[in-house]
Parts: structure tokens; sequence; C-alpha cells
């Protein structure tokens, strides 16, 4: 079989479960052909958003599966196909999203592009095809990209092979920083830096929005990989004092820290680079999710308790968990009450409320669009429980917390 013969093949295999659409562009990044019912529109978005300028610049210093993102929360996997080692094509995979996106929370990403003139008939256009594209998770996306760069190389990689940039995806034209760009660009890291501390697994979007509006702790420097690799010390600092604040013992962060950052120092490109904060900010929040792993539960309660905080966005329910662990809900429930004194209700309701304390407090998000992707049936009802829990309205919690 040919490289087109396996990516059809391939194209076959993901549609069976994702829509996830195929694209192919030449060497100079012209479109040749995709499968996408909204080829027009998100191939501007493409290159409007900046990703077809950041794949062309790295083309040439990468050969591993590529993944590309923007502050819209649309993300692209991306494979190189080269003969005799001279660049052929770029083939993508995508575009996706990582989780449910809301009309409202697009509009935010706006903010991130306003530089650019961007009509009002072609926003309503992107939103319509927004609207119609896959939620898959990172993993999934991977798992396709990889089969994607076997096709075209025949060699076999792990996920952890997968270049995630960490860099800033500008528009065209950039606008002059104001303070709002400061301030989300505070509040997103304030918001990694809360996960660490509280073992959140759930933090790949939180991750990659922060990724986008910054490259980690910007250090300035007339050498770029010297910078890089300061950038990269600043952050595996705050990382490491953060994961110390949620539990994780003083010897242990340290002595991971300083692994990380020596491999920082050892590295002699950028590209060395370009994985090693996920990398590391993967290492630390696992460690602390395990040492806050409460050891008086069974592994069936804990398994509830990290589902829970895995589907935060979801509307969860016994039946959920019975069907994912393969018990009763009514055991479930009866046990869950009886090791953790919580009602299973309650104690996703607190989860929620305390994920909600955290977009509150680093975000900019709506009280509505808070509610939305929390699952809650309507605002009022999040209203109501959030002033349940806390004492306070989520307006009077959020308008406490900027003080």
């Amino acid at each position: 079989m040919d490289i087109h013969e396996k990516v059809s093949l391939l194209q076959e295999l993901v549609a069976c479960c994702d829509a996830i659409s195929t694209w192919c562009y030449d060497a100079k990044g012209e479109l040749l052909f995709s499968n996408c019912t909204d080829e027009t529109v998100l191939n501007t978005a493409f290159s409007a958003f900046g990703c077809r300028s950041i794949l062309m610049e790295h083309a040439n210093i990468l050969n591993n599966p590529f993944l590309l993102g923007t502050s819209l929360g649309l993300v692209w996997g991306a494979a190189f196909e080269r003969e005799d080692g001279v660049l052929r094509r770029f083939w993508l995979l995508g575009p996706v999203f990582y989780a449910t996106t809301t009309k409202g929370q697009i509009e935010l990403g706006y903010d991130f592009y306003r530089g650019l003139e961007l009509s009002v008939a072609w926003k309503e256009q992107f939103m319509q095809a927004a609207a119609r594209l896959p939620v898959v998770t990172s993993e999934l996306l991977g798992r396709y990209l990889l089969m994607l760069h076997y096709c075209l190389t025949g060699q076999t990689l792990h996920y952890s092979d997968i270049v995630m940039p960490t860099e800033l995806l500008r528009p065209a034209k950039p606008a002059e920083p104001t303070k709002r760009d400061r301030y989300q660009v505070y509040a997103a890291e304030r918001a990694l830096l809360d996960m660490v501390r509280n073992g959140d697994l759930n933090y790949a979007e939180a991750f990659s929005n922060s990724s986008l509006l910054s490259s980690g702790v910007p250090v300035s420097g007339p050498d770029p990989l010297r910078q890089v690799k300061s950038s990269i010390t600043v952050f595996t600092s705050l990382v490491c004092r953060a994961a110390i604040e949620g539990g994780l013992s003083p010897e242990e962060a340290y002595s991971l820290g300083d692994a990380y950052i020596q491999r920082a120092e050892n590295a002699r490109s950028q590209q060395e680079l370009l994985n090693l904060p996920a990398t590391m900010y993967d290492d630390f929040i696992h460690r602390v999710h395990r040492c806050r792993t409460n050891p008086r539960y069974s592994p069936m309660v804990q398994k509830c308790v990290d589902y829970i905080d895995l589907h935060l966005e979801q509307k969860i329910q016994a039946a959920d968990l019975a069907a994912q662990l393969g018990y009763d809900d009514y055991y479930i429930t009866r046990r869950f009450k009886r090791e953790t004194g919580y009602s299973l209700t309650n104690y996703i309701k607190f989860a929620k409320i305390e994920r909600a304390k955290v977009l509150l407090q680093s975000t900019r998000l709506t009280v509505q669009q808070i509610a939305d992707g929390l699952g809650f049936t309507t605002r009022s009802y999040f209203i109501q429980c959030f002033k349940a829990v806390t004492g306070r309205t989520p307006t009077a919690w959020r308008a406490q917390a900027d003080q």
C-alpha cells in the first residue's frame, strides 16, 4: 500500500468512531485536499489563527508529530511526509475540541486575535462550523495522530513523543498588550498552580489555554536557547512550590524539580525543550494526586472520586459510576457515604463548586458560562448551590477574590 492508501484506510477507521477530518498540504503550506465538509472556513481559521505559520516555522526542525492549538480551543494534529529527508507534505487531523465549548467561550477566545480583521459574516460561518466539530480527549487525538505518523513513516512512537509546543500562538498582527491581557496571563498561570496544589488530573484544557496565553514565565535575554531554559527553570520552581503546598514532601518535590531543571540545562537545542514543561507539569500533578489520595478509601470509592474529578463538566449520577465500575448503584451510594461521610450527590455538588471557585478566580468566564460548563441545569440553580456551600453568590465571591 502506498501512503495515500494507508491514510485512506486510517480515515475510514477513524470515521467509525469520530468525525475527525483529514487535511493534506504541500511543503509550501498550500491546501491540496481534505475530506472536511467545512473546508473553506476551517482552512481560513487554520491560517488566520496562526497555526499554519507555526507549522511552517517548525517543519524543518521537527520529525515527530505535532499538536497545534488556539485560544478558541481548536486543536489540530500534524504529521510530516518526507522523501529522502526532504519535506513533501503536511498531514493534519482535526480540528477538534477537548471539551464541550460554548459560543460565549469562543467569543472570549476572539479577544486574543483582535488584531485580525474578521468579518461578522465569517465569524458566523465559523461558529456554525465549530458547532459541528467533534469533542475528543487529548489522549485519543494523540493516538490517532500516532497512527497517521506511522502511515507516513512506518515509525512507531509513543504518546510522550508527540510535540506539544508551549510557546504563544500569535496572530499575524498582534495588538499591543493591555492590562486585561496581563491579567489573563496571571489568572491562567494561577489556575495552573491551583490545579497542582489540588492534584487535579483534569488539567489538559487549562494547560493548553495557558500555553496559548503565555510561554510559562517569560524571561528576556539575547540567547533564545538560554531564554527558554531560564523560563523553564522559573516555571518548574513555581510548580515545585505549589506541589509542596498540595502535600508532596519537600524532599521529593525539590529532588524532582532539580532533575527537570538539569534536563533543561543539558539541552542543546530548543527542540529538545518543546515537551519538557508539559512533561514536568504532568509528573508533578500526578504525584500530588497520589499523595492526596485518601488511604482510607477502598479502590472502588477512590475510582468514584477520580471519575467525578475528571467529569465535572457532566451531569454525574450513581448509574454512571455503576456502569463505569461494574457495581450496583445502590451498593455504590451506600459504600461511598460510609467511607467519605458525604452522600454521592453532595460530594459531586461540593466538587463542582470547588471547580467553580477556581474558574471564578482565574478566568473571566461569566456565571452563565461556568454554570453551563459544569453541567448545572440553570444559572439560578448554580447560584443557589454555590451560595448554599459558600454563603455567597458567585458574583460576590469573585469580587472578594479579586480584591
